[in-house]
């Protein structure tokens, strides 16, 4: 199946004989969720970005920004990371031919994306520190050396994840909403580009974790915390152009809990059956929490897979059951002493 850029080539800043550096992402199923159209009375879509190549959303702007790194000729990216997009830059570059290093705030990753990068052949360094911190570290050192920042900063990786908006709207004849996580501010700015370019204009509502939402609260937050790992930033780098975007659709920038979003992360793999990583579920969780807001037809992005972070999962689930190898041990894991 082509890559994002061969089918969007048009809409994108390249030329046909530009280089490519694909994996073929892109094209990711949106799935209807009839369990929460019932619960917020509204008729909600998922739209399943863990299913790009490396597992998450960011495989759309990072197939832009490594091709664009070597039109540029360099040698060399590197990225500030809370997991998906290390994994993602070390992929790409890894199918470039690139050096790639990574820099993530130690013991702050999860397990699934750590194993990526490192698999990837990435040089990972755990940072004492924070996302905030690890992303001002490494924009000095693309300001010092040759190497390609590719984090949300790059032009380029907006340009890719725009067509997250594009797809949906190839799906869908109308949309009232989308929900989506806010960490970084990179995605909810990159959809609103891509609506825009469509011409249509969705309300957008955006959703951070309570211990890590500075558009929020309206101030930098210097020691963000929760669960969800890939939101977990206090200083987003598209702050400004994400107020605007929620200014511009009439939308709106909340907060969400721990437990909210582990409930909506349970709710989907247990009632729609779509298993996505923590992050993913806040966009749910937020709807569940404030309602559909008069929206009739709602897109919620997923933007992980539920494999990013195994740990969590096996937090939240239920226990295995051990059991002797004969047919009436067997009999009673299954059926649970019912007859």
């Amino acid at each position: 199946m082509p890559g994002l850029m061969e089918r969007y080539r048009g809409r994108l800043p390249f030329d046909d004989d530009d280089p490519v550096v694909s994996l073929g992402e892109g094209t990711t199923p949106l799935v209807h969720a009839p369990h929460i159209s019932q619960l917020v009375d509204a008729d909600v879509w998922l739209k399943l970005e863990g299913l790009n190549p490396t597992g998450s959303f960011k495989d759309r702007g990072m197939t832009c920004a490594v091709s664009a790194a070597v039109r540029e000729g360099a040698k060399a990216v590197i990225c500030a990371s809370t997991g998906n997009t290390a994994a993602s830059a070390a992929a790409y570059a890894a199918r470039a031919g690139m050096t790639c290093a990574v820099i993530v705030p130690e013991g702050k990753i999860a397990q699934g994306k750590l194993a990526q990068a490192l698999m990837h052949g990435a040089r990972v360094i755990a940072l004492r520190g924070n996302f905030d911190q690890a992303l001002t570290l490494v924009r000095a050192l693309a300001d010092d050396h040759p190497i390609a920042l590719v984090n949300s900063v790059n032009r380029f990786r907006l340009e890719g994840q725009k067509t997250g908006a594009f797809e949906i709207m190839e799906s869908l004849d109308e949309l009232d909403a989308l929900a989506i996580p806010v960490g970084n501010a990179g995605n909810i700015t990159a959809y609103w580009k891509g609506f825009g370019e469509l011409g249509v204009a969705p309300r957008l509502f955006g959703f951070q974790a309570e211990g890590a939402a500075p558009l929020v609260l309206g101030k930098k937050v210097d020691q963000p915390e929760t669960v969800a790992s890939a939101i977990r930033i206090g200083n987003p780098a598209r702050w400004e152009e994400a107020m605007e975007a929620m200014t511009a659709s009439r939308g709106d920038i909340r907060a969400v809990t721990d437990d909210e979003i582990l409930a909506a992360y349970r709710l989907l793999a247990g009632r729609e059956g779509v298993f996505c990583e923590p992050a993913s579920a806040s966009s749910v969780a937020g709807l569940l929490r404030y309602g559909a807001g008069g929206a009739r037809r709602i897109a919620c992005v997923l933007t992980g897979h539920g494999l990013k972070d195994p740990g969590t999962a096996l937090d939240q689930a239920g226990g295995v059951i051990a059991c002797e190898p004969c047919l009436s041990a067997v009999e009673e894991a299954v059926l649970g002493g019912g007859d």
